[in-house]
């Protein structure tokens, strides 16, 4: 058996987190560093949509620092930008439209 393990990536971290933290009805975690200027397999770019019960009640600003709390290893070790979009599951249901990402003007 080999000694070598496998690499756990920057999503599937921010991934793991956020499912433990929140309890997602819905959650999308997209690299999306291919569309600036990183080197190729960059995990330095990252767009999340997070559905949870969690956010009844919160305002937009309060949903974004607890995601920013949750990930603050990995926005301290790496992880350049976090578009972050947050819903409740009754937002959700109302088939909210999440905002597509300007590409990069750097």
């Amino acid at each position: 058996m080999s000694n070598m393990h496998m690499q756990v990536t920057v999503a599937e971290t921010i991934t793991q987190k956020l499912t433990d933290s929140f309890s997602p009805i819905h959650l999308e975690v997209l690299n999306e560093s291919h569309r600036h200027h990183v080197p190729p397999n960059s995990e330095t770019h990252f767009k999340v949509v997070l559905v949870s019960e969690e956010f009844d009640g919160l305002r937009l600003l309060a949903r974004h620092r607890l995601i920013n709390n949750c990930l603050a290893h990995e926005l301290a070790t790496g992880v350049h930008a976090l578009s972050i979009h947050t819903f409740t599951p009754s937002e959700w249901d109302a088939n909210v439209e999440v905002p597509r990402t300007p590409n990069c003007r750097g």
